[in-house]
């Protein structure tokens, strides 16, 4: 019965994470572990995701559980945080920094690639010390992937599979999503197989990542492959043949931005929190 446990185990920290494409929340316990957590499609309208976010998590909840601290960050931090009264407004590299240090306390180099931005951090002995991210354009992103697969008419599960299978994998210029378009077509055109192509579409990917937002920095393991992206496969062997290294994948990689808010918070809690509470908020 909740009556008989530790007061330690009812005290939780909230992380949320509101993206143009996507809206996470995570709900770590006082250990740090992840307690209940929700992913959702902001779909324009970061408000409604956020409240219903906050409804799904509030139900995973003990009744009489203490939200000790809430953090914020993403693109829509700003507004989430005045909705609801955060304690703490983050911006995404230091969030994506203390959850790849978290899982891999030795990390020196974090990849985060998402719906719609991509970014590089490095880290030398705890702290991010630079980081690039890309351009206005989603060629290195993970809609770029998701619109040519669906050109082709593949799900994410048969792009898992098919990207294993690839020997010769096609070559496309993934330097914008139209000169990819145009080369996608072409090789299907001239006969190359869908599991070539995807796979190309993978290197592709990879290869403006590293050209866009890389460039002259250096890549040094431990590296941490993070963000919604981190779950494809293709992607992760494009990166482990493209820098010789092998990307390590912590278990909710889509969360990442949300769970380092919560740590965060957690390492700095507020004396007594501001957020309104999840019966005030979803009463409205």
């Amino acid at each position: 019965m909740i009556s008989s446990r530790a007061e330690s185990d009812l005290i939780f920290f909230l992380g949320i994470d509101i993206g143009s494409v996507s809206t996470k929340l995570a709900v770590l316990d006082a250990n740090n572990r992840l307690y209940a957590h929700c992913y959702l499609p902001t779909a324009g309208n970061p408000e409604k995701a956020l409240m219903l976010g906050l409804r799904q998590v509030g139900t995973l909840l003990p009744k009489k559980a203490s939200v000790s601290g809430v953090a914020i960050t993403g693109s829509g931090r700003v507004l989430g945080a005045e909705l609801i009264s955060a304690d703490m407004v983050k911006n995404e590299i230091t969030c994506q920094a203390a959850s790849a240090l978290h899982f891999e306390p030795g990390t020196r180099t974090v990849i985060e690639i998402g719906g719609q931005d991509s970014k590089l951090i490095i880290t030398r002995q705890g702290l991010v010390t630079d980081f690039g991210m890309n351009t206005v354009c989603a060629a290195g992103t993970g809609s770029f992937l998701d619109h040519q697969a669906s050109r082709l008419g593949i799900s994410f599960e048969e792009i898992n599979q098919l990207v294993l299978e690839s020997e010769s994998p096609a070559t496309i210029n993934a330097t914008c999503t139209v000169f990819a378009e145009s080369d996608m077509i072409t090789r299907q055109q001239s006969g190359c197989s869908k599991t070539d192509i995807v796979y190309g579409l993978c290197k592709a990917l990879v290869a403006n990542f590293r050209r866009s937002v890389v460039q002259a920095r250096p890549i040094v393991p431990p590296l941490v492959f993070q963000g919604g992206v981190a779950h494809n496969k293709g992607i992760k062997r494009a990166l482990q043949e493209d820098l010789g290294i092998e990307p390590r994948v912590p278990p909710h990689p889509e969360l990442t931005g949300a769970t380092g808010a919560a740590l965060l918070c957690a390492l700095n809690p507020p004396e007594k929190s501001r957020f309104k509470g999840f019966s005030v908020l979803l009463n409205k």
